[in-house]
């Protein structure tokens, strides 16, 4: 049985952009997608994972020094790290002077994790924020997720969740009554859902029709990745979508950022996947375009 600690990979305060007000946003590691352009590649592992930038490296040769399994070998200007052999211990992180080397995945308990958000209540209460589960994907750890949203409802605290969607719906069943606003991914077409994040549309739709079936508070978050999913197609998709389901109160286009290129290389994955970025005011046009199709209000995400 899963148990009520999972491992987080950042919790980021005083955010203004993952529901209203202010808010804090835990982002919990592992996620059954592998959306091509995933801008936190880091968030897509359910294990710790070390991150090492060369680039950073000064060469001094303490992480080698420390390292209990001898995954770096490092001569004048060179630094090689053996991650097969890495037993995530981070001692060769709190080593690094030069901040080259981190470990990415904390394990943090619900207590733990809510201690840490009702540090800025008062800036919730004034805002009318609250907290946000976001990840990697918090549907994945369903035992954590359930516990953290109830406690933190009984803390007087507004929650949102950040969700693919691809999930089991008694997952989605379980925690409903404690989820105040849904922040639902819409990644791709149906026809090209598989192939872009390897997840099922049907199971995604599915729940999604269970939220507004529900009467949950839906705002929709579709990822702009030019020549991918921002044809005239899929805008039609989005707005029939969001016109259609009952609980939709916005859409958010988001744009893509190259953010994940050089977290890709420090997890050791090279450079997966690269886009062209949107030009100043191009993502806005698309944003026009929505608005003409919908009543549903559309705004531009910022990164």
């Amino acid at each position: 049985m899963e148990k009520s600690e999972t491992l987080v990979f950042d919790i980021e305060k005083f955010s203004v952009q993952d529901g209203p007000g202010i808010r804090s946003v835990v982002f919990l590691k592992g996620c059954p997608l592998h959306c091509l352009w995933c801008h936190n590649p880091e968030s897509q592992s359910f294990q710790k994972e070390i991150m090492f930038s060369e680039r950073l490296c000064i060469y001094c040769g303490g992480c080698q020094s420390v390292c209990p399994e001898h995954c770096h070998s490092i001569t004048e200007n060179n630094h090689l790290f053996h991650r097969k052999n890495c037993i995530f211990c981070g001692k060769c992180t709190e080593k690094c002077y030069s901040a080259a080397l981190g470990i990415c995945g904390k394990e943090m308990s619900v207590d733990e994790v809510l201690t840490e958000v009702m540090k800025d209540k008062l800036f919730y209460d004034n805002s009318g924020g609250g907290v946000t589960l976001s990840g990697g994907e918090p549907l994945a750890h369903p035992v954590f997720t359930e516990d953290f949203l109830k406690k933190a409802k009984d803390s007087g605290l507004h929650t949102a969740v950040e969700t693919s969607g691809f999930a089991a719906v008694h997952s989605i069943e379980k925690i409903f009554p404690f989820v105040d606003l849904w922040l639902w991914d819409i990644k791709a077409l149906p026809s090209q859902y598989k192939d872009l994040t390897g997840a099922d549309w049907n199971i995604v739709a599915e729940n999604l029709h269970f939220i507004s079936e529900h009467g949950g508070s839906i705002i929709l978050r579709c990822p702009m990745i030019p020549g991918i999913n921002d044809s005239e197609e899929n805008l039609n998709f989005i707005a029939a979508l969001a016109t259609s389901t009952s609980g939709v109160k916005q859409v958010d286009l988001e744009p893509y950022h190259p953010l994940g290129t050089e977290k890709r290389c420090k997890l050791g994955k090279g450079n997966q996947f690269a886009a062209e970025m949107y030009g100043k005011g191009e993502l806005e046009i698309k944003a026009e375009q929505l608005r003409n199709l919908t009543d549903i209000p559309v705004s531009v995400f910022t990164i």
